[in-house]
């Protein structure tokens, strides 16, 4: 009973810790929005505004999940959210550019909470509850839509300088109460002997990189989107702040908090099912939201008809709801993959995995920026996603052959003796190979 109650105020703490870490990480997605329009910056410019935060919370996710490996999960997760309050509060007196992108970096570092405390929730579970208690701890990523409920309410009565007084606040009271509510086990930390290139051996491991691919997509594609749909909607659709953020959350949320029916899921069918079904529903939709605004003139035998194609306010809400759920799901499986497959090693290979998903978070927003700067169809953010979703379904199509594997030597090639195959002790999703 007691390691019971442990284990839930362990999970309880940690989820509400990353919720407020989460929605410090994406401010930019709101608090961009004023700055931008103060600044006159132009759609590269806000997109790496937005971005900045993401780059340094992905930069820092390997060396976070290797230290709490060794010295725990609570002590880590609580250094880093105290060590996030002061550049958050800052923020509130930045006046140019380059003042918001260094402190951007400083607060991305909340960013790093992710790959803290993935570990020290998981090895606070059995085998079998390990994907669901990974999958509730992941429903912080719903700290995006909290940012877009509450941000614009305090920018629009009390100015923009006051949500960032408002979050360093917050954080703060969330470090106290973490340590408050959590507990350390020593048995949870890797042996002290351990080197950095020891545990960064599994980098070896061609599965890691599938991972990290995989989760470049679906994670870096919820991050990227959480940072950009609300600009986008009041660009494409002439709604007001609030109307855009308030819609805008029809996505960040269900790609929070179903994360862990995400992992309950992927506990019971396995996670490359899951995973593989997931890369198809957004590959469609995403296929649909790519499509631009079209105009046409098309001649008939009764004369000449004008068409307008394009996806209304409330179908794109609606594709974007699915994606949103589609990316939860996804999330919490992939890093069923990991709990798996890498038991012994998981501060290390959630940082590994957890950076590509950051960096992924980081680029596209720029590239989102740039590429309506360059071509100005706004919708070309959903076309470069597509894309991304292409590749993985070629990647996990060639890589995975969970009924199959690399035909063995004939018989006829060792004569007068009996032949033995042998299977490497691989998960049962990961590629399979005949000896």
């Amino acid at each position: 009973m007691a390691t019971t109650n442990k284990q839930i105020s362990v999970l309880l703490s940690s989820t509400s810790a990353f919720t407020i870490c989460f929605a410090v990480w994406m401010m930019f997605a709101v608090l961009g929005i004023p700055i931008k329009a103060h600044l006159g910056l132009n759609e590269t410019q806000f997109g790496l505004l937005a971005a900045t935060p993401v780059l340094s919370g992905s930069l820092v996710r390997v060396p976070l999940g290797i230290w709490t490996d060794r010295y725990g999960g609570r002590k880590v997760f609580f250094l880093l959210m105290l060590a996030c309050v002061l550049p958050i509060y800052l923020i509130s007196y930045a006046t140019q550019y380059w003042h918001f992108l260094v402190l951007g970096l400083f607060i991305g570092v909340a960013g790093g909470s992710f790959s803290v405390g993935t570990p020290y929730v998981a090895r606070w579970f059995e085998k079998e509850r390990r994907g669901l208690a990974m999958g509730i701890f992941g429903a912080g990523n719903s700290g995006s839509a909290l940012t877009k409920f509450v941000a614009p309410a305090i920018i629009a009565g009390f100015g923009w300088q006051m949500l960032p007084k408002v979050y360093a606040a917050a954080m703060l009271l969330t470090a106290l109460l973490f340590w408050v509510f959590s507990y350390t086990d020593t048995s949870h930390q890797a042996p002290a002997g351990a080197s950095f290139p020891e545990q960064m051996k599994v980098l070896k491991d061609p599965r890691v990189w599938r991972y990290c691919q995989y989760y470049s997509v679906v994670f870096g594609g919820y991050v990227a989107l959480a940072l950009w749909i609300t600009k986008y909607y009041i660009a494409e659709y002439g709604f007001d702040l609030r109307l855009a953020a308030l819609l805008a959350a029809c996505f960040s949320l269900p790609g929070g908090i179903l994360r862990a029916l995400g992992g309950w899921i992927a506990d019971k069918y396995g996670a490359y099912k899951v995973t593989w079904r997931v890369m198809w529903v957004c590959f469609v939709c995403f296929f649909l939201l790519s499509y631009p605004p079209t105009s046409m003139v098309v001649t008939t035998v009764g004369g000449q008809m004008s068409l307008h194609i394009g996806v209304a306010p409330w179908m794109f809400t609606l594709l974007l709801f699915v994606v949103g759920v589609a990316m939860a799901i996804g999330k919490a499986s992939i890093f069923k993959f990991i709990a798996d497959d890498f038991t012994d090693n998981i501060g290390a290979v959630s940082g590994v995995v957890g950076l590509a998903g950051g960096l992924g978070g980081f680029v596209l927003p720029i590239m989102f920026g740039a590429l309506v700067d360059l071509t100005g169809v706004r919708s070309s953010a959903f076309m470069l996603l597509y894309g991304a979703v292409c590749v993985s379904l070629v990647c996990m199509h060639y890589s995975f052959k969970p009924n199959g594997g690399v035909a063995a030597e004939p018989a006829s090639a060792i004569p007068d003796q009996p032949r033995t195959v042998i299977r490497a002790p691989v998960s049962s999703y990961a590629s399979r190979r005949v000896l």
